[in-house]
């Protein structure tokens, strides 16, 4: 069964000195499911690393590297949500608009949800979804 990641699970990956047992949980699921992203999550991936860059923690050439990777694991991109349940969750749960994408494809697929987002995390919770966790 598919499930959904976020950017702060793939950033996870991305830093070695950072191994969060949740991150490496949906690293796990990988192996033998497939992931659902909204499409943001590439825009949000490629920010993270290149604040990564700056900040000294990786190269451009790491970076490449990491997002070759990245692009040959199972994900399926969705690029559909429905836009008035999206603009409900972040309103309802006081999320950004970027981190409601990942609780709306959640509920809509009835997926669970591999974040490391606490804001995120409540939310899914409120909404009855399960999240992937190291236990």
């Amino acid at each position: 069964m598919a499930f959904v990641l976020d950017a702060s699970i793939v950033l996870d990956w991305a830093f070695p000195d950072e191994a969060h047992p949740a991150a490496e949980a949906a690293a796990k699921l990988l192996e033998d499911e497939e992931a659902l992203v909204p499409a943001l999550l590439w825009f949000e991936v490629r920010s993270g690393l290149l604040a990564g860059e700056r900040r000294g923690r990786l190269t451009p050439d790491r970076t490449g590297a990491f997002l070759a990777r990245l692009g040959a694991l199972p994900m399926l991109t969705d690029r559909a949500p429905d836009e008035s349940v999206l603009l409900g969750w972040a309103r309802a749960h006081k999320l950004m608009v970027y981190d409601a994408a990942y609780l709306e494809l959640a509920v809509r697929q009835g997926a669970a949800l591999a974040t490391l987002d606490p804001q995120l995390r409540a939310a899914a919770q409120a909404a009855g979804v399960k999240l992937v966790s190291a236990a």
